[in-house]
């Protein structure tokens, strides 16, 4: 699954409506207009340092981060001259995208967060975490085998080999039951946790999943929109699966970092005030005012990407309650 996740981010531009999928940020502009008001918020919790490294992992197009940009520049001047945008993302076909949108407001590029600066950070990574590869373990039995996909054409089979390596898995499962493990996510969680314990800052991630952990197969593929067989052709489909936020956050508090969340995104955005922007620029902009507000709806609603979608922070032990996360 590595794999094939970096082959299809390194040959394509997969966002928008000719592409496989679309995320918040080309959805609405007030989607990145908020997050860029909650660093510039947390960042004076944060004793207002200067210089900060402000943090996008899996950027995109840039569309979240030009967003972000602009409303800062407008409201929160003293945090625009402070930060040092920092974009993680391994794509070339991405980072040319990126550098033409963003230009030279990017300080540099990272293939990860480990060779990011030193120093005080916020971090915010959108629909990053579901494309990290996962592993696959089903209950046999009273024991667990680990899934595998069999390479041949014309893309490949699954297969079920006795687990070896595998981390703490239930101790009782229904047959047949799946359970997913993101080691890479944890990883990332656990050293994200360690830095901002250590350097100071937080980070925001915004992903789908459930709050509790649990079992069951989550693991999917979009191409145009549209569902696709995860063991097709390699990096010719978006592959993603849930995100286990409870396993995020015990990696993280093991680290060393305060949690906060995980909440439903529509909460957390409905109290960034993503609705009363996006009724601003409704006002502004009549023509596009049902466009407006119907992204809007999709990104707050239960049955849109407010319910699945989470928001979860990792922050200084010392830092107040992010905003958003009150209550």
């Amino acid at each position: 699954m590595a794999r094939a996740v970096a082959a299809y981010y390194a040959r394509r531009d997969p966002f928008g409506a000719g592409g496989d999928f679309v995320t918040a940020p080309e959805l609405s502009q007030a989607f990145g207009e908020c997050l860029g008001l909650w660093a510039a918020v947390t960042w004076e919790s944060m004793g207002r340092p200067d210089p900060v490294l402000l943090v996008e992992a899996g950027p995109g197009r840039g569309t979240l981060m030009a967003d972000a940009l602009r409303a800062v520049a407008e409201v929160a001047a003293p945090f625009r001259r402070a930060l040092r945008l920092h974009l993680v993302e391994s794509s070339p076909a991405l980072r040319a995208t990126q550098r033409g949108r963003l230009g030279e407001a990017v300080a540099g590029w990272h293939d990860s967060t480990g060779t990011l600066p030193d120093g005080p950070a916020i971090l915010i990574a959108n629909e990053f975490l579901d494309a990290l590869p996962i592993r696959q373990f089903v209950r046999r039995g009273d024991a667990w085998t680990e899934r595998f996909v069999l390479a041949g054409a014309p893309g490949g089979t699954f297969v079920e080999r006795p687990a070896e390596d595998a981390p703490a898995l239930p101790a009782e499962a229904p047959e047949g039951a799946v359970q997913e493990v993101c080691e890479p996510a944890r990883a990332l969680a656990a050293a994200l946790a360690a830095r901002l314990a250590a350097q100071g800052g937080a980070a925001l991630l915004l992903d789908y999943g459930p709050a509790e952990s649990g079992l069951g197969d989550s693991l999917q593929a979009l191409r145009h929109h549209a569902p696709a067989d995860p063991l097709g052709p390699p990096g010719e489909a978006d592959l993603t699966a849930h995100v286990d936020f409870a396993a995020l956050a015990g990696a993280a508090r093991g680290a060393g970092a305060a949690v906060h969340g995980p909440l439903p995104q529509g909460l957390f955005l409905q109290r960034l005030g993503l609705a009363t922007r996006t009724a601003m620029l409704a006002r502004l902009a009549p023509a596009r005012a049902g466009a407006l507000l119907s992204a809007s709806h999709r990104l707050l609603a239960p049955e849109g990407m407010g319910r699945l979608f989470k928001a979860l922070c990792l922050c200084h032990p010392a830092l107040p309650t992010p905003p958003g996360f009150e209550g």
